[in-house]
């Protein structure tokens, strides 16, 4: 006779065209040991894939909910959409997981007693952060973050794991833990967010309303950082592509921008706005100048 379950937690995930990566992490995720007593589901987003991926997790795995789309919808709005359809079910928990992330078998269950522990002792809800490492040089690829400066720039840092249990100022998605309570209070990720920068905006917006952000000890999982190489920030691309790619969704569209710099960096925000561009155009322009000179 099998342990009736006393909490549930949906993980939420959105794909495309990444078949092999998201097999392993969704089986990685079925394999999670110190569940008896919690129900898994998942939903997972397919935006548009052509390589199968929807029909190969729908195969294997009965208890994910496959929503496919018919635009893309990249990362955010594809993580929105997918917290969206959980939510109108209604979990205990809610788990960001990025498709690229390999989890440990004891990730989750470390996760939720992390938040059981620190929801003891305080009366605020609790978002728990799960820490990836590259699976070959070991560094911290993604976790919670510590904002480092609000003036000329944004820029925040990557939190080590450590043996206890750290508060944060935001975190990025790869493995987040939402309580219910918390997903209540701040609601949806924002879809105005085209692909980055959502998961940032919704750790601050949950510090702003009083939910508490910490990053639980230990390594939760392996993700390989993305390279800088064919980005915006790649200076052997020239000028003329660079601009391409800031400007692309992948880089650092101004729509998107735009809401985050307004949204969190006070007065100044015109100024922290319009710096990464100008930077990027005076930057190329200084290398290409000095090119021309060799």
């Amino acid at each position: 006779m099998g342990t009736r379950a006393t909490s549930s937690i949906c993980a939420l995930l959105t794909c495309f065209n990444r078949r092999d990566k998201t097999l392993e992490c969704l089986r990685a995720l079925a394999v999670s040991s110190g569940l008896q007593q919690v129900a898994l589901s998942a939903v997972l987003v397919d935006d548009g894939s052509t390589d199968g991926t929807a029909e190969a997790v729908r195969a294997e795995f009965a208890w994910v909910e496959v929503v496919r789309t018919s635009e893309p919808l990249f990362w955010c709005r594809g993580m929105h959409l997918a917290f969206e359809t959980a939510l109108r079910s209604g979990f205990d928990y809610y788990l960001w997981l990025n498709d690229d992330t390999v989890l440990k078998p004891d990730a989750v269950a470390r996760l939720l007693t992390c938040e059981l522990r620190l929801r003891a002792g305080t009366d605020a809800p609790v978002i728990v952060v799960g820490s990836t490492v590259d699976p070959i040089s070991g560094d911290c690829t993604y976790g919670g973050e510590r904002w480092v400066s609000r003036w000329g720039s944004f820029r925040c840092e990557r939190i080590a794991p450590a043996d206890t249990p750290q508060r944060c100022d935001t975190l990025t998605g790869n493995i987040v833990l939402v309580p219910a309570l918390a997903a209540q209070r701040v609601g949806n990720l924002d879809s105005s967010f085209e692909h980055a920068m959502g998961d940032t905006d919704y750790g601050l917006r949950a510090a702003a309303v009083g939910v508490e952000i910490w990053i639980d000890s230990g390594v939760h999982g392996g993700c390989a950082h993305n390279a800088l190489t064919g980005t915006y920030r790649d200076e052997a691309l020239p000028l003329a592509t660079r601009w391409e790619r800031i400007l692309s969704r992948k880089g650092l569209p101004w729509k998107s921008w735009l809401v985050f710099t307004r949204r969190h960096m006070g007065s100044l925000w015109p100024l922290v706005f319009a710096w990464p561009y100008a930077k990027l155009l005076f930057g190329g322009w200084s290398v290409s100048w000095r090119r021309r000179l060799l």
